[in-house]
Order: C-alpha cells, then structure tokens, then sequence
C-alpha cells in the first residue's frame, strides 16, 4: 500500500510548480470578471451637456416667436389645423345641389355638385371635342360618373332647349359663313357603340380591322358598353385615336349581359375584363365561406374590393338567389 501510495502521490518539484501555477490560474480566471467591473466602476461618469444647450436654444427660440408672432399666430390658429376625426389628408369635397346645364357647367360648378377631379376632366375633355348632352340621361355615358353619383345631380340637370332639339348627326353645324372652307366632318355617321358591327368601327378615321375586331371583342367580353369612354379601354387603342373618333361615338343601347355572383363559375368570373382572375378567385371563397350574396353590395365585404372597382363592376353584376 506504501509502494502504491508512493508511486501515485509522489510528486516532483516540477511537477509542485505545474500544480500551483494551474490553481494560481483558475484562480484569475475565476475572479477577473469581478475585478474589472469594479475598476470600470471605480471611474466617475462623464456627463454629457450639450443637450442642455440644445434644449435652451429652443426654449429661447420659441420665446421669441411668441413674443414677436404669438398674437398673429392666435388670429390665424385654425388656418393649418386638420381634422383628424375625417381620418384623412383629403376629405371629400362639400356637396351642394343647385340646377345646372352640363353642357355650360365650370369646373368650379362641377366641384361644388361634389363630382372627382378625374370625372371633371373627362367631362370637359368630352366637352371640348365636340361632345353635347342633349338630355339628363346622356351624362350617364361619361365613364367614371358612379350610378349614386348620377341620380344624387339628375333632379338638376337643365339642358337648355337648343341642346335638346338637335340631333347626333348636325350637333357640329354651324352657319356657312362661319365654317372653314375645308372639312371632312361630314365623311363619318355617328354610330351606336353597343350595336355597331367592325364595319362600322372601321368607317371612323384611325380605326382599322385589327382595332375594330379588338373593339368589338372587348364589348362582347364586357358584355355590352355603359360609358363611351369605356372604348378608349381597348387594347392597343392609341388615346389620340380614341379623341378623335368620340365625338362620332354614341350610347343608345344600353342593354347589358350581366353576371348572377350567386351562380357564376370561376370561369365565367375569370372572363370579365373587369374582374379576372385576382378578384374571381376572392369571389368564389367568400360565397363558399358565407354562402350565397344577398344583395351586390355586399362584395364590399372582401378586402380587396375597393370602392373604385366596385362601381366599375357594378353595371354588370346581379344577384339571382
């Protein structure tokens, strides 16, 4: 036993000095973490006071302002203020109902019936090629005048009796001695576009085959045209070309294929140039999920159905339980 212990617990004085320097150590090791807290501590903090200035400055700036502004700023308090209770930078604009003949109507006017400045332009730019309304309901063909919107104003409207009288194909007569000497007005008819065929299309100036097949295509998509600024929607339709025939352009048919939500296929969805595919799909769950629609309106229930697409909709969709 004296041998075993000897042989296993004899250390030499190499070996002494590796054990006490291992433990010296891990010893440090162990407490060095503790000592270097305590020295950074040990240090005073260094205070920061320039943010003291900063903040005088603005004190003594704002002092100043009100003694040289405060009694301006008091008079005028409200002039930038903003309604947060409208939730919103643009609020709509007030609506005031008075008579009006659209066919003479300011842009001003046009504000005060409450009507968006996209509506506006596409009416006086209607206005400006030639276009007439020539009774209330022809106002109904200006793309971007919503149903709610037409019959709020409708009541108002007062053509003036020449408008009335007049027809589509002498809108554009004026006496001889006023005319230019050159026109070539009287070359094109004023055609119907829900019932006119491509031959018809191709008689306008800048509408060729290719255009007019396309025209008529997208009207059989749709399902019929219930704005003439819907033809400018056309594929391949320059807005140049679409200008200059408007004014050859009419809207008396307005029958309209109209699509049953309750009962429409996501084919059938999918086909209408105004809902495809990213809004077919949505459609289809929300009838799977709540079950049948019981009125259009509640479309607006799916998130991604905004009030814009919704009224562009509209016109074609029915409900049938």
């Amino acid at each position: 036993m004296k041998k075993f212990a000897a042989d296993y617990f004899d250390f030499t004085r190499r070996d002494r000095i590796a054990i006490i320097s291992l433990a010296v150590l891990v010893t440090g090791i162990f407490f060095l973490p503790e000592l270097i807290s305590n020295n950074a501590g040990s240090k005073p903090p260094v205070t920061d006071t320039s943010w003291f200035a900063a903040i005088k400055k603005i004190e003594l700036q704002e002092t100043f302002t009100k003694q040289h502004f405060g009694k301006r700023d008091e008079d005028n308090s409200t002039a930038y203020q903003y309604d947060r209770s409208r939730g919103n930078y643009n609020p709509k604009p007030k609506r005031e109902l008075f008579n009006f003949d659209p066919n003479s109507l300011s842009t001003e006017g046009w504000q005060k019936l409450g009507l968006r400045e996209k509506t506006i332009r596409t009416i006086q730019n209607y206005l400006a090629k030639g276009g007439q309304f020539r009774k209330p309901e022809d106002l109904q063909q200006i793309y971007g005048l919503f149903p709610d919107e037409y019959e709020r104003i409708a009541p108002y409207i007062k053509i003036e009796s020449s408008y009335e009288t007049n027809s589509y194909k002498d809108f554009d007569k004026t006496p001889v001695e006023n005319k230019a000497p050159k026109t070539f007005t009287g070359r094109y008819s004023v055609i119907d576009i829900n019932s006119a065929d491509t031959t018809a299309f191709i008689a306008l100036p800048g509408i060729g085959n290719k255009l007019a097949n396309r025209i008529i295509n997208f009207r059989d998509k749709l399902g019929g045209f219930y704005s003439i600024n819907q033809v400018g929607e056309t594929f391949g339709l320059p807005d140049s070309t679409f200008q200059k025939i408007m004014q050859w352009l009419k809207l008396e048919n307005t029958s309209i294929r109209k699509i049953n939500i309750n009962a429409a296929t996501l084919e059938e969805l999918k086909a209408h140039p105004y809902i495809r595919w990213n809004l077919a799909n949505p459609i289809i769950a929300y009838r799977d999920q709540h079950g049948a629609f019981g009125k259009v309106e509640d479309l607006k229930k799916i998130m991604i159905i905004t009030d814009d697409i919704y009224n562009k909709m509209l016109p074609y969709l029915t409900i049938e339980k």
